[in-house]
């Protein structure tokens, strides 16, 4: 805040900030920011499977919900998401390595189009409000790659992108079985504890190592892709 002498007049000016000298706020914060829904990363459009699994009656309730999520979270993107996430904090040169290995990860052509899509709208917004020099990847190492340029704690920030993740599941969840609002978070409370586990897990993963296992998770994506109505884009 600076002042300006005007005929005898006292005027108040704002410094503006420019994203060239945008502050870092408190790392759990940021934290906050890049990985909440509302961050634009599409996050909102893509269903990972359970669109199909709703229509064909096996997820059907807030249990139903509970265990689906638990499957991805353990089994499914949720775990190798993590992996990819821990190995790119640090991949340093080998970034290109863990890039691809994330995008052959992709078991469908709708899920492929998921993890790179949201990847490449969060590392637009990154290269434009934070500068940072961060290309067009899965969302994963994307994430995993903001986050140690920007200093921010590795698992702290593992877990809230897994935790976000889960949230854009659960609001396609809410919108789909249907559940009440209050139902959804109280299948996001139970998958926050889940998340914590698998981040846990992810950090004694190499890039050799990350996989997981969740057939009929894959088989709904492929399915959905010929549903007649869709309402999300996997």
């Amino acid at each position: 805040m600076g002042t300006v002498a005007l005929t005898g007049m006292i005027i108040r000016t704002a410094t503006v900030l420019t994203p060239t000298c945008m502050p870092m706020a408190d790392p759990f914060l940021t934290l906050h920011q890049l990985f909440s829904p509302a961050f634009p990363t599409g996050g909102f459009a893509y269903s990972h499977g359970l669109e199909a699994m709703v229509a064909e009656g096996h997820v059907a309730s807030v249990g139903d919900m509970e265990e689906w999520l638990e499957t991805v979270l353990r089994f499914g993107a949720g775990a190798t998401d993590a992996a990819l996430f821990w190995c790119a904090y640090d991949a340093g040169d080998d970034l290109a390595e863990v890039a691809e290995v994330a995008a052959a990860l992709s078991g469908t052509g709708e899920r492929r189009r998921e993890t790179m899509l949201q990847g490449a709208a969060f590392a637009a917004t990154m290269r434009k409000v934070w500068q940072l020099d961060l290309p067009d990847m899965a969302y994963p190492v994307a994430a995993g790659r903001a986050a140690a340029l920007m200093g921010l704690p590795r698992i702290p920030s593992a877990e809230a992108c897994l935790l976000g993740m889960s949230s854009n599941l659960v609001h396609a969840g809410v919108r789909l079985i249907p559940l009440g609002q209050s139902d959804g978070q109280a299948v996001l409370a139970k998958a926050a504890a889940i998340c914590a586990d698998v981040v846990a897990q992810a950090a004694d993963t190499s890039i050799d190592g990350i996989g997981g296992f969740a057939p009929l998770i894959d088989i709904s994506s492929a399915r959905h892709e010929v549903l007649e109505t869709r309402l999300f884009r996997s």
